[in-house]
């Protein structure tokens, strides 16, 4: 789908909308990414491009991270303080790039969508705060999705979802959910998306307005 020349997921039918000059103003310099629109509506497809750009290596891990929490916090007023401190917790981006790098291959399977959301998970990895499975399964999302190539694909798993799966996609509706309970989600969806012929995250957008 389009809009106005923009590239619209299916389901997907408004943009986020967000301050950036707020946004901007309350995050370190080297984390914005200039590659953000500064309408301050932001799209998945904006979000995309820069994770695109972060398996390039044109991007850093800190500028995707924020890129994410841009999209997800959108309007909230204590989105960039939260983010900040998320930020703050990995002044390099080292953590997150280690908690990234088996999903940043085309290589990367089920096995390595489990390693990735353990790291991000324990504090001993990749744990930043701020940073629970409602956010960081955004991360994975937008970095490891692979659009086109079926199977399980990382998905975002927060409130808003769980509220609204089924009892047989195994998601109880706290979001303490381990990675065993994440990666059965991920299988229920891709089931559900080759039943009606579409993407798996076009599941999870229909999950998330309810329909």
């Amino acid at each position: 789908m389009q809009t106005a020349g923009v590239v619209v997921l299916p389901g997907e039918s408004v943009p986020v909308p967000v301050r950036v000059d707020r946004w901007r103003a309350g995050l370190p310099p080297d984390a914005w990414p200039d590659s953000l629109p500064a309408s301050g509506e932001i799209w998945r497809h904006d979000v995309f491009a820069v994770a695109e750009a972060y398996r390039a290596g044109v991007t850093s891990a800190r500028q995707l991270l924020t890129a994410v929490l841009v999209w997800a916090y959108g309007p909230i007023g204590y989105g960039p303080w939260r983010a900040a401190r998320s930020l703050d917790a990995d002044p390099e981006g080292k953590r997150l790039a280690y908690a990234l790098e088996e999903v940043s291959t085309p290589e990367s399977d089920e096995a390595a969508l489990g390693v990735a959301y353990r790291r991000f998970a324990d504090p001993d990895h990749a744990r930043l705060p701020w940073l629970g499975p409602g956010l960081f399964t955004k991360v994975l999302y937008f970095v490891g999705y692979r659009r086109g190539v079926g199977g399980p694909q990382p998905l975002i798993l927060d409130r808003v979802v769980a509220g609204h799966l089924p009892a047989e996609a195994g998601v109880g509706r706290r979001d303490g959910w381990s990675s065993e309970v994440w990666l059965g989600y991920l299988r229920w969806a891709a089931e559900q998306a080759n039943i009606r012929g579409i993407e798996a995250d076009a599941v999870e957008i229909a999950l998330r307005s309810d329909r």
